[in-house]
């Protein structure tokens, strides 16, 4: 695969950590870091921006001008978003009955099976409940060699 990027899919919990301090903090900052040295790329589903937004938006230090920077910041790192239609729609329902999960969280399990991508969270709840090969826990993101 020389010359070529690696692709893994991220959920909003990830990319929520480039913009808070948090535990794990540190293993997101580094897949970001990766993304922008052009060593991965980063697919997830067209929601990312919803949610990460929403998440910062229930964080006591971010006001108005701070979600309105967020917003522009991950307008500006392109990344790889995928619309909720066709088979990754229908995937998406059939694992979120399954499962016992949210639309929201089997977007992103889903997307991660379609493509035969990693997707990494950082929400363990998620990868215990599904117990999914494809989910994985942020920590366990190991820093790309230039």
């Amino acid at each position: 695969m020389e010359g070529e990027e690696e692709v893994v899919g991220v959920d909003a919990s990830v990319i929520a950590k480039w913009f808070v301090e948090e535990e794990h903090t540190n293993r997101a900052l580094h897949l970001r870091d990766d993304y922008v040295s052009r060593l991965i790329d980063i697919a997830s589903p067209d929601l990312l921006p919803f949610e990460v937004l929403n998440a910062l938006r229930y964080n006591p230090s971010f006001g108005v001008d701070d979600l309105k920077k967020v917003a522009e910041a991950l307008d500006g790192y392109s990344l790889w978003l995928f619309s909720l239609t066709g088979e990754l729609a229908e995937k998406c329902v059939e694992n979120a009955m399954r499962h016992g999960i949210s639309v929201y969280d089997s977007a992103y399990l889903s997307l991660g099976e379609m493509r035969g991508i990693p997707m990494y969270t950082a929400d363990r709840r998620l990868i215990n409940k599904t117990g999914s090969q494809v989910l994985r826990h942020i920590s366990e993101y190991k820093r790309k060699k230039l």
